[in-house]
């Protein structure tokens, strides 16, 4: 799908913006259910550091796969009904299985996870390269790098 954008000229560099937006409006898969399923929390430690907290009690370890791909933090967990034979009164704890889909940035880094006493932490470090840092841009009289005949045919 080839999306028209209207003011292309100040939108340089956005396409994978748009594209995302589109693949957002195109899912039909996700739910309400699904995206509130496990409870999560993101805790900002620094200006590069963030953990992911999710609530997955009642999973073991084995049960949870954590991937990323593509800009997705996916965080799925399978578990089996091993208890048909039990007769629930009330069933309050969720054990139904999920994915958790978090999308990130291309400069975030999963740097690790640990499962503790039914919390699920990840942590996530935002290393950005130095070609993407801010920068001064200084203004010169020439472009050297540049073919100066073409930028003297724009300016006509």
């Amino acid at each position: 799908m080839t999306l028209t954008i209207p003011f292309a000229h100040s939108t340089l560099g956005f396409e994978r913006f748009f594209d995302e937006v589109d693949a957002l409006l195109r899912d039909t898969t996700t739910t309400k259910t699904q995206t509130q399923f496990p409870p999560h929390n993101i805790i900002k430690l620094d200006n590069s550091h963030y953990i992911v907290e999710l609530a997955v009690a009642g999973f073991s370890k084995e049960e949870i796969h954590i991937t990323v791909h593509d800009g997705r933090l996916t965080i799925r967990g399978n578990k089996a009904n091993k208890d048909d034979n039990i007769q629930y009164l009330h069933r309050g704890i969720g054990t139904r299985s999920f994915i958790k889909t978090l999308t990130v940035v291309d400069t975030i880094e999963v740097r690790g996870a640990e499962f503790i006493d039914g919390i699920l932490r990840i942590g996530l470090e935002n290393i950005i390269p130095d070609h993407k840092k801010p920068r001064t841009i200084e203004i010169g009289s020439e472009l050297k790098e540049f073919n100066p005949q073409l930028l003297n045919e724009a300016t006509a």
